[in-house]
């Protein structure tokens, strides 16, 4: 049990930050170099409309698994303060994401779908930034837990 939850809660930070990874680092540039606005926002919605699904299973199994594997130890006050840390980090990010969903996202594609495509630019640059920072955070998050667990 302790293994699968472990790999559940691996998985899902895999698909969540290497997916921001994916995005940031290899599709926007590669987007921005090759396609004009209208079809670079267009696209944009059909990435983040798919990928955002996987963020929710993604952050669904890792706060499960995470909270799970806490309470498995004894609760709180039985973990590394690595793992309080870890806990914060994803806490925070969890709520920069639920924001780029429900404040960006959605007015986003509300504005694809419309073509009103200053706006959707407008939105789009507020979730690169916002991305950049959780992304920042996942890294920081998976050194925090690869630190603790070495020398926790």
């Amino acid at each position: 049990m302790l293994t699968f939850l472990k790999l559940l809660h691996l998985f899902g930070i895999v698909v969540w930050v290497g997916g921001m990874f994916f995005a940031y680092m290899v599709l926007r540039p590669t987007a921005a170099s090759v396609l004009q606005p209208p079809e670079r926002l267009r696209l944009w919605n059909g990435v983040f409309s798919r990928f955002f699904n996987w963020v929710w299973l993604a952050i669904g199994a890792i706060l499960l698994s995470g909270l799970y594997l806490i309470y498995l130890y004894g609760g709180m006050g039985n973990v590394g303060h690595y793992v309080h840390t870890m806990l914060l980090l994803g806490l925070v990010m969890v709520v920069i994401y639920v924001y780029v969903f429900f404040g960006c996202f959605v007015p986003f594609s509300l504005h694809v779908d419309k073509e009103r495509w200053k706006e959707a630019a407008a939105m789009l640059n507020k979730i690169r930034q916002l991305v950049a920072i959780n992304l920042s955070l996942g890294l920081l998050t998976l050194a925090v837990a690869k630190i603790g667990i070495q020398f926790g």
